[in-house]
């Protein structure tokens, strides 16, 4: 999609994210009345473990996270907040981030056994895309327009991280060493910068992507003072929704750094975010001490919600 017509896409969705102000009860928190950015309960408290990740939302608006019930699980959670176990992973593989390309195929960053793997919805077979013995451990993934991922791979341990690239065919290539923690990723909605925060170090870096899937001239957004950084994702507009691990907030911040609000997400340890909804403009969150998912409505949809449209 062109950032012309993203563009126009946003401003005719524009109607469709108001709001008149209601009370946003948790019944509700999907309807376009809902009052914005005001979170409420999605699933139960306890219904994944403390690593519930993910999550991402399929065309039929189905929201999937990992670790549901139990490690080593994917959960698929209907419109209405029913959750069951879609797939099992195989082995020891134990997911982390999770994207859909424009066909409706499932990638998720199985961080134990330094994976990408590849979900068909319609069969649920699991497949490996790309493997290599150089991962620390894939934590989120990033998806361009034309199928491209770029993933964050953080080393815990040693304070550092690494992005990688992965093409359709499941060719890997790094992109960057000796950052620090990577976490969160996301592409810009005119497809031509990549958003990196850090978590320990609490950064937000800007990267171009080059016309040959590179990256090039790295730039600070915005340090942060406390607390630290997890999952990211864009507005069509190109502003980022970025969890804070331990303040329990998701903040909004403009692509050049400007903190716009923060929203509450009723527990202290929100891993990621995405954005789904009838009309692009409910996110979710998962947050780990409660094992649950939250949402709340927002004024502009998703830009990955955006790619499902025509």
């Amino acid at each position: 999609m062109t950032p012309l017509r993203l563009g126009r896409i946003g401003v005719m969705l524009a109607v469709l994210c108001g709001t008149d102000g209601g009370a946003g009860k948790v019944s509700a928190a999907d309807s376009p009345e809902a009052k914005l950015f005001v979170a409420g309960v999605f699933t139960q408290a306890g219904s994944f473990t403390p690593g519930v990740e993910g999550p991402a939302c399929d065309r039929e608006g189905n929201v999937y996270a990992v670790n549901f019930q139990r490690q080593q699980t994917i959960g698929k959670i209907t419109p209405q907040g029913q959750a069951s176990v879609f797939v099992e992973l195989p082995g020891k593989s134990t997911g982390n981030g999770i994207r859909f390309d424009r066909s409706g195929t499932m990638f998720v960053a199985d961080y134990v056994s330094h994976n990408v793997l590849r979900v068909d919805l319609q069969t649920r077979k699991i497949s490996v895309l790309a493997h290599h013995d150089g991962m620390n451990q894939p934590n989120d993934l990033a998806i361009a327009r034309d199928g491209t991922l770029f993933a964050s791979d953080p080393n815990w341990k040693e304070g550092t991280g690494q992005l990688w690239r992965i093409d359709p065919d499941g060719t890997v290539e790094r992109l960057a060493e000796g950052m620090g923690t990577t976490n969160g990723i996301e592409v810009s909605p005119d497809g031509k910068q990549l958003y990196v925060n850090e978590s320990v170090q609490r950064n937000v870096w800007a990267f171009d992507i080059t016309d040959d899937r590179r990256l090039a001239n790295k730039r600070l957004l915005r340090k942060f003072d406390d607390f630290g950084f997890d999952g990211m994702r864009c507005d069509v507009d190109g502003n980022l929704y970025i969890t804070r691990h331990g303040k329990g907030v998701v903040v909004k911040m403009t692509p050049g750094g400007e903190v716009l609000r923060e929203i509450d997400v009723l527990g202290p340890h929100p891993t990621n975010i995405c954005f789904g909804g009838k009309d692009g403009c409910t996110a979710y969150v998962t947050e780990a001490k409660e094992q649950r998912l939250v949402m709340f409505r927002v004024d502009r949809p998703g830009l990955e919600w955006s790619r499902w449209q025509p």
